[in-house]
């Protein structure tokens, strides 16, 4: 959804990037890439220049910011001849062929983003397209296409059909009336209430080899908005209820599930505020991305009085952490003030608009140009320098599929 996004795996590496083992013995400096011009942050967007892109518009566009034309045109220019989008493509001007690693999240994040800008109706049909036509049997989707489907890639596609009009619970394999929705697909990863398994109501990012799905608060936050028909920028439950309670009664249905993750997500968090890491090295540190993702999350189902507890604590303490991981984390802390209805000019303290606008090009209409002026020198600071291949492999050996790496909620195992 992600991801889950989230933090981004990427944000979550970039703080406790110290940690992560290297891969290569060569532990010289890589070259700084030559970014393009319209791109959102200063690191190498080979693995992420497509999904931070598409999160810097979509949470430009719902904090009322009209982004740059140039940046909005690197973002529709990604997109394959198929309609497919891949992770980033140095190249634009030449065709895609099998090298190029087109993969759902990239594709679904870019049609959330196109389709909120508007103006974009023959480059996102294209994308849904192209979705459609790598749909599982099961309903859902993982990162690659045919790959085994997974709880966040089939969120975010959802929620991209849901930008354009359409009902996830009506698209099916191949169109026919008997195939298998996203919604079914999400509903054989979630985990039952009953059990006195700690990770009641949750959901699994996949199942194990032996078929049994563990928790993942990751792909919890993921498929509760996923569940629910909306994306990455969601907005809270028009009605606010009680507190979400996990229960097996009565028919499996999207609400359920959704309440049920919902309940597992409030309880992940009701002691410290925040979720944890479980990249390697992170033992109990804040995952201040999937944080942000389970805000979305709880206020998407049941209202903003149910996020308040993470959301207080993100504007206490994720500034650092948006500052050294650049503008895909300030654009879910967007999207949580978004879910919650709070002022993100005023996110303890942050304008985290200004903070966004000022790691990519001047967008076409700003809020404060005097705000735009002072985050520009912390924003120049907004880089990791971190380098793809060691982060991850660093997933990988903590067990993390790479589904949903950089999905901003990427796949990883959550207890």
């Amino acid at each position: 959804m992600n991801v889950r996004r989230s933090a981004a795996a990427l944000a979550a590496v970039a703080v406790i990037g110290t940690a992560a083992p290297a891969v290569a013995a060569d532990s010289s400096p890589s070259p700084s890439p030559v970014l393009p011009s319209g791109l959102y942050g200063h690191t190498d967007p080979k693995y992420d220049g497509v999904w931070r892109q598409s999160l810097a518009l979509l949470a430009q566009h719902t904090a009322g910011v009209r982004p740059a034309a140039k940046a909005v045109d690197w973002l529709a220019g990604q997109q394959c001849a198929d309609g497919a989008f891949a992770a980033f493509r140095a190249e634009p001007a030449r065709a895609c062929d099998a090298k190029v690693m087109v993969d759902t999240n990239s594709t679904a994040a870019a049609v959330q983003a196109l389709a909120a800008l508007g103006g974009h109706d023959s480059a996102t049909a294209k994308a849904v397209t192209w979705l459609k036509s790598v749909q599982n049997k099961d309903g859902g989707w993982g990162y690659t296409p045919g790959g085994p489907s997974d709880t966040n890639s089939t969120s975010v596609v959802a929620g991209a059909l849901a930008a354009t009009g359409l009902k996830p619970a009506d698209v099916r394999k191949d169109g026919r009336p008997g195939g298998k929705s996203p919604y079914d697909a999400l509903l054989k990863l979630a985990l039952p209430c009953t059990g006195g398994d700690a990770g009641a109501g949750a959901f699994a990012y996949q199942p194990d080899k032996k078929g049994k799905l563990a928790a993942n608060a990751d792909a919890t936050a993921a498929g509760v908005v996923g569940l629910l028909g909306q994306g990455l920028a969601a907005k809270p439950a028009p009605k606010a209820g009680a507190a979400a309670h996990c229960t097996d009664s009565g028919k499996a249905t999207p609400e359920r599930a959704a309440a049920n993750g919902a309940s597992y997500l409030a309880g992940a968090v009701a002691k410290n505020g925040y979720l944890t890491s479980v990249l390697p090295g992170s033992t109990d540190q804040p995952d201040y991305g999937n944080t942000a993702d389970a805000v979305v999350a709880l206020a998407a189902q049941g209202g903003a009085a149910q996020a308040q507890k993470p959301l207080k604590w993100l504007e206490k303490h994720s500034e650092s952490w948006a500052k050294q991981s650049g503008p895909a984390a300030y654009a879910q802390l967007i999207f949580a003030a978004n879910a919650t209805g709070t002022d993100p000019r005023d996110f303890g303290g942050t304008d985290l608009v200004a903070r966004l606008s000022a790691t990519g090009p001047a967008p076409q209409s700003a809020t404060s140009e005097s705000a735009k002026a002072k985050a520009e020198d912390s924003a120049k600071d907004g880089s990791s320098g971190f380098h793809g291949w060691w982060f991850v492999a660093a997933c990988l050996v903590a067990g993390i599929g790479i589904g949903f790496l950089f999905s901003g909620r990427k796949s990883r195992r959550q207890p």
